[in-house]
C-alpha cells in the first residue's frame, strides 16, 4: 500500500504516544514531514487536564491510541479499573474533540470486545451480539462503548469520528510487566531471562487456541491510512488476520531466541481462554489493499529489540504497572 506522505492534517495529536503503538506511530510519523505529530503526555482520566491540553496545542485531528489494557491478570485483578478509567478516557478525549471542534478524531476499539461465541471471522456487526469472555468483560465493556458514541457523537454534533478496531498488537516497546502484560510480551521476556536456564519454560493451557498478532508498525500505518482516507460511520477490523496456534508462537518465539523448543511445557491445569477470536478485516483490505508484515518477521524485530534494550538500557524497559492506587487504596490507572 502506497501511503499518501502529504497529509491534509497538520497538527496531529496522537494519545498513548509511550506505549507500543505509540512509538509505532512515532517511527511512521518520519514518513509525513509536511505534518507535526504531537505525542499527548498529559492525564486522560482528568477532564480539565485533557481540555487544557488539548486546547492548548490546538491539533485538526486527533489519533487516540491511548487505554489502560493489558493480559488476563491485570483484567481479573481491577476489573473495575479497566471499566472505569478506560470510559473516562475515551469520553474526556470525545468532549475535548467536540469542544474545541476538531476536524477528525480516530477512536480505538480492540477485537477482544467482541462475543467468544460470535460466528468466525467475526465481522464489525458482531460488536454487540452477546456478552464479552468474562475475563476480560470490563475492558471489553469500556470499548464496546466507543461505538454507539461515535454514531451518537456523529448525529448530534456532525463530527468526524471513525472507529478502529485492532487485534493483539506488538512489538517494540511493548508492556514488559510479567504480571500485567498480554501473552506475547511475557514470553518474550520470560524465556529470554531464562535462556540459560535448564529449566521448563511453561506456558498455561494445552497449546491449542488461535490467536491474531498485528505487528505495532502495520497498525500506526493502518491508523494512518485511515485518518486520510476513510470517515465512515462504520466501525472497521485493522488488523492482520494471520493467525497461529499459542503452542506455535510460543515454539516460535524459543526458536527466535535460540532455546531448545524440548523445554517449552504446556500446563493443561491452567485455563486456555478463549479458543479462536479470529476478524474479518475485509472492509479495510477493499478499501486500503493494505499489506501486513509477517508474523515471524515482526516477532523477530521485536526480540532483537528486546534483546539489545535489556543488555544496553534495561531501564528504559515498560516493566512498570499501569495501575496506581489513589489515597483510599483503590486503584485507579
Amino acid at each position: 500500500m502506497n501511503i499518501n506522505r502529504k497529509s491534509v492534517f497538520k497538527r496531529i495529536m496522537v494519545t498513548g504516544g509511550s506505549a507500543v503503538a505509540g512509538t509505532a506511530m512515532r517511527s511512521v510519523a518520519k514518513a509525513y514531514p509536511g505534518s507535526e505529530f504531537i505525542f499527548s503526555d498529559c492525564d486522560l482520566i482528568d477532564r480539565d487536564s485533557t481540555f487544557e491540553y488539548v486546547n492548548g496545542c490546538g491539533p485538526d485531528a486527533i489519533i487516540h491510541l491511548a487505554a489502560i489494557s493489558g493480559g488476563i491478570g491485570l483484567s481479573t485483578r481491577y476489573p473495575a479499573t479497566l471499566l472505569r478509567d478506560n470510559v473516562l478516557i475515551n469520553f474526556n478525549v470525545l468532549e475535548a474533540a467536540r469542544r474545541f471542534n476538531i476536524k477528525k478524531t480516530v477512536m480505538t476499539l480492540s477485537s477482544g470486545m467482541y462475543p467468544p461465541d460470535a460466528p468466525i471471522p467475526i465481522k464489525e456487526e458482531s460488536v454487540h451480539c452477546g456478552n464479552p469472555h468474562e475475563s476480560n468483560y470490563s475492558y471489553a465493556f469500556a470499548k464496546r462503548l466507543v461505538e454507539p458514541s461515535i454514531k451518537a457523537y456523529r448525529t448530534q454534533y456532525g463530527l468526524n469520528i471513525i472507529g478502529l478496531v485492532p487485534n493483539g498488537i506488538f512489538g517494540e516497546n511493548d508492556n514488559f510487566n510479567l504480571e500485567e502484560a498480554s501473552m506475547l510480551p511475557s514470553l518474550i521476556r520470560r524465556f529470554y531471562e531464562k535462556r540459560h536456564e535448564g529449566s521448563k519454560l511453561v506456558v498455561w493451557g494445552d497449546g491449542s487456541p488461535l490467536r491474531e498478532y498485528t505487528y505495532s508498525i502495520d497498525i500506526a500505518r493502518a491508523f494512518m491510512w485511515c485518518l486520510e482516507n476513510y470517515d465512515g460511520a462504520q466501525i472497521l477490523n485493522i488488523g492482520s488476520t494471520e493467525e497461529h496456534s499459542v503452542k506455535e508462537i510460543a515454539l516460535m518465539t524459543a526458536g527466535v531466541l535460540r532455546i531448545s523448543k524440548e523445554r517449552v511445557f504446556f500446563d493443561i491445569s491452567k485455563p486456555n481462554g478463549v479458543f479462536r477470536k479470529s476478524t474479518d478485516n475485509t472492509r479495510f483490505l477493499k478499501l486500503s489493499g493494505f499489506e501486513y508484515t509477517p508474523f515471524r518477521e515482526g516477532l523477530e524485530n521485536t526480540v532483537r529489540w528486546f534483546q539489545s534494550t535489556y543488555e544496553n538500557s534495561p531501564e528504559t524497559l515498560r516493566t512498570r504497572s499501569k495501575i496506581r492506587s489513589d489515597r483510599r487504596g483503590v486503584s485507579r490507572r
